[in-house]
């Protein structure tokens, strides 16, 4: 990858936890960076406090609450009308699970709720800057997966009977490396790279901290924030495509995300909801 300065980046999250890691330390690396939150008080503080203690002037906040596809269409909208180029995507925004007996929620648009932030959201916002992406080459793409994944029940995504937090977001997780993988097939030459990583096991985030499906953090955000990084950056990887990786090491996820039946309903799925949250 070119000198990272001539870079723009796209987080999503990025207000806390592994996002604003991530950000401080491209910050610091003189990125152009478009920070993604939905409180704009904590936005604005952010970019004050990025450009005050690494001296970087190129950062810019964007709002939009993920759970409304009309917001995640406002948010890329913006995004194309005033950055002239975006060279990396981070989807990283999203929920975890809370705790256990814990009700089913709905987004804006009527979808279960963990679906709709930490993958539809995804998805639409990707396929919204794509034109972006494609002028601006070579470009990378790269969603935060986890470890957790549980495979998606087609007859039943939305999880209206025998819901579970857990489930939830471990359905959720896999529906992102499924996308990953089908994007990664279609984008394959144009000169943008699309892959995912689990970035590393409960790190010390609120999402972590505030769960009691958890016993606590077992690492730092400044371990997944490097891996994170690194299929940002790393030159190395510039032709790789396509790719789960557990933190720095490619893995194998769940066998679902190697199915391309699987791969094609859920793009089909996805594609319908989108359009009917028009």
């Amino acid at each position: 990858m070119t000198d990272i300065t001539q870079r723009t980046i796209l987080i999503t999250g990025a207000t806390d936890g592994l996002g604003k890691q991530v950000a401080t330390s491209l910050a610091k690396q003189g990125a152009t960076l478009l920070l993604h939150g939905r409180n704009v008080e904590k936005g604005k503080a952010l970019v004050a406090e990025l450009e005050r203690t690494t001296g970087n002037n190129h950062v810019r906040y964007y709002n939009a609450d993920l759970s409304s596809l009309a917001q995640v269409r406002k948010l890329a909208a913006e995004i194309k009308q005033y950055e002239p180029r975006l060279n990396v995507l981070v989807n990283n925004a999203g929920i975890g699970p809370r705790e256990p007996g814990s009700p089913r929620e709905l987004s804006t648009d009527g979808y279960e709720k963990f679906f709709a932030v930490n993958y539809l959201a995804g998805y639409l916002l990707t396929h919204e800057l794509l034109p972006l992406l494609r002028q601006s080459t070579p470009a990378r793409i790269v969603n935060v997966a986890s470890i957790g994944q549980q495979p998606l029940d087609f007859s039943d995504v939305m999880l209206t009977h025998d819901y579970d937090d857990s489930r939830a977001y471990r359905q959720s997780k896999l529906a992102q490396i499924l996308f990953t993988f089908d994007l990664a097939e279609t984008l394959k030459g144009s000169g943008i790279t699309v892959n995912c990583l689990h970035p590393a096991t409960l790190m010390n985030t609120n999402m972590v901290k505030d769960s009691r499906y958890f016993k606590g953090a077992l690492t730092t955000v400044e371990e997944g924030a490097a891996a994170v990084e690194r299929l940002i950056v790393a030159p190395e990887l510039a032709a790789v495509t396509g790719q789960y990786f557990d933190g720095v090491k490619p893995a194998q996820p769940n066998a679902q995300a190697l199915d391309a039946e699987a791969r094609w309903k859920l793009r089909e799925l996805s594609e319908h909801l989108v359009l009917a949250g028009k």
